[in-house]
């Protein structure tokens, strides 16, 4: 071939020879860097949309796998938190009859301030159902304050369920098998309750006051047996073995008549750790056919992360918006390629150059358009989350150990990289389309 004959972008290739992937991405790349400033101003608008959509998963990803870490505050995952069914009702259907059962527990449970309550009764009826080991009435106290060495300090109190899963930074869990007072506390606690350091109070006992209905206040003595690592899910929460809140809600109840002394709000149930999915889920609709609802800790994070999703799904509007803006910007682009081109076209035809060579070529540079809009977007994303992560260590996360904001697995990183090539594939189809169907004779006239 004659020198001349040569347009520079694409190589020489001898008449009805077809140009292979590499030739077409030389080619490709080469026409994109024509235009320059075109070219970078697409890159640009899906930057911005790649990065969007990068940074919002991150936050979703850093936050779930942080709060997955910390479910464990909540309890062991083999067990059921089980409460009564909230009474039917509809709006469609008029008023409804008033009667005592209607209005007690379904098991003969009662009311305590117009609340439906579990009672003794409740419990057996959970013990019975099959592939439940042991369950227990959820007591919820709410002691005054909690004194060590030095000072008096409110607190929130939650019963341990089941084994302890929450992470600990010193000492071991709370045991419900123990018949000793024992409580764990959040690191938070440790100075203001007179201690040095996580290790000095592990094995020191604690003074709980709490008020009875007669408003006569009592103090009992509990030993620390772990410091909970600092968390989102209980700053300030202390985690007490079945022993210690039974001391505690034996002093809330006097002053009370029997009757409602007897009552609690829910009550949890152990079940083995080797049950399958299957297994668990006939467990929960025995109990819904006795008329409880029963959750697993599973069922309370994906309550959660369905929250997250939502907001992660809001925020991923704008990177879509982003992104579609960039569509049109790539649509664009190589429309106007295409008319700059249509002589090279013609003559690129002319030399043997098929449909299917052509469509190729202007798609490469579609997805060449969305693979550098990606990466750099990503790219940046990992680089911002690099800088958040680092600064909120030592500043706004430094309460929160293990928590990193933004994280940015590979699986999602290579997933938005693939979604946004695919759309500017896609976005590419129609000048690429235009472009294999030229005519090479009208092409090599066109002025």
């Amino acid at each position: 071939m004659h020198p001349s004959t040569q347009h520079q972008g694409w190589p020489a290739r001898a008449k009805g020879e077809c140009m292979n992937f590499l030739d077409l991405l030389r080619t490709a790349s080469a026409s994109l860097l024509r235009s320059k400033a075109r070219t970078i101003l697409t890159i640009i608008a899906v930057f911005i949309g790649a990065m969007t959509i990068t940074l919002t998963n991150g936050i979703g990803t850093g936050i779930k796998s942080y709060l997955d870490s910390q479910l464990g505050n909540l309890g062991a995952t083999n067990v059921l938190f089980i409460s009564l069914k909230s009474p039917s009702s509809s709006f469609t259907s008029g008023p409804q009859k008033y009667s005592n059962s209607s209005n007690a527990a379904v098991s003969g449970g009662g009311l305590r301030g117009r609340q439906q309550m579990m009672t003794s009764a409740d419990i057996k009826i959970i013990q019975s159902i099959p592939g439940i080991t042991s369950a227990e009435a959820a007591h919820s106290p709410t002691p005054d304050y909690i004194q060590g060495t030095a000072g008096k300090y409110q607190l929130s109190l939650t019963q341990q369920f089941g084994a302890t899963t929450a992470p600990m930074v010193a000492g071991s869990g709370v045991s419900n098998a123990s018949s000793a007072s024992q409580v764990s506390i959040p690191g938070d606690y440790v100075g203001p309750l007179g201690y040095a350091n996580n290790a000095s109070i592990i094995g020191k006992t604690v003074k709980i006051a709490d008020t009875n209905a007669y408003g006569m206040q009592s103090i009992i003595t509990a030993t620390v047996v772990g410091v909970q690592q600092n968390s989102l899910l209980g700053k300030s929460t202390l985690y007490g073995n079945t022993a210690f809140v039974n001391q505690l809600q034996s002093i809330e109840n006097q002053g009370i008549p029997a009757a409602l002394a007897d009552t609690f709000q829910g009550a949890y149930a152990i079940f083995p750790s080797s049950d399958t999915t299957s297994q668990i889920t006939a467990i929960k609709n025995q109990l819904s056919d006795k008329g409880y609802d029963a959750k697993t800790i599973k069922d309370e994070e994906g309550t959660i992360f369905s929250a997250i999703n939502a907001v992660i799904i809001v925020l991923d509007i704008f990177g879509v918006i982003a992104l579609l803006a960039a569509s049109f910007g790539i649509v664009n682009t190589l429309l106007m390629s295409v008319q700059e081109r249509t002589k090279e076209i013609g003559l690129m035809k002319a030399l043997g150059m098929g449909r299917v060579s052509i469509f190729v070529l202007f798609s490469i540079e579609a997805v060449l358009i969305g693979f550098w809009g990606s990466l750099l977007g990503v790219g940046f994303a990992a680089l911002i989350g690099h800088v958040v992560n680092a600064i909120g260590k030592h500043g706004f996360l430094k309460d929160l150990p293990g928590l990193s904001l933004l994280t940015f697995p590979l699986s999602t990183i290579f997933s938005v990289m693939i979604a946004i090539m695919l759309i500017a594939f896609l976005a590419g189809t129609i000048p690429a389309w235009r472009a294999s169907k030229k005519d090479p004779i009208e092409a090599l006239r066109y002025e």
